[in-house]
């Protein structure tokens, strides 16, 4: 069973959520650090808000394109305008 962690971007609808996902992996030859970003449409039984941590994981199609259900919601992510 597949296990996410990401953070929500963007709100579709009552019940969508479109989740960013960030991963870092080295180039195969020179060795730099590269940042992947991919998103998910996740399904949303909780009420997720934009810039709020989750962690979801994959579930029976429910649609085209959500095959993905928000399992926890780990907190909202700071910004740094928050911070000061």
């Amino acid at each position: 069973m597949q296990i996410f962690t990401g953070k929500v971007i963007a709100k579709h609808g009552e019940k969508t959520a479109k989740v960013e996902i960030i991963r870092f992996m080295a180039h195969p030859v020179y060795k730099k650090r590269l940042k992947r970003t991919k998103n998910y449409l996740v399904h949303d039984e909780v009420g997720v808000k934009v810039n709020d941590r989750v962690r979801f994981i994959a579930c029976k199609p429910i649609s085209k394109k959500k095959r993905w259900k928000i399992t926890k919601v780990l907190g909202a992510k700071k910004t740094k305008k928050e911070d000061k």
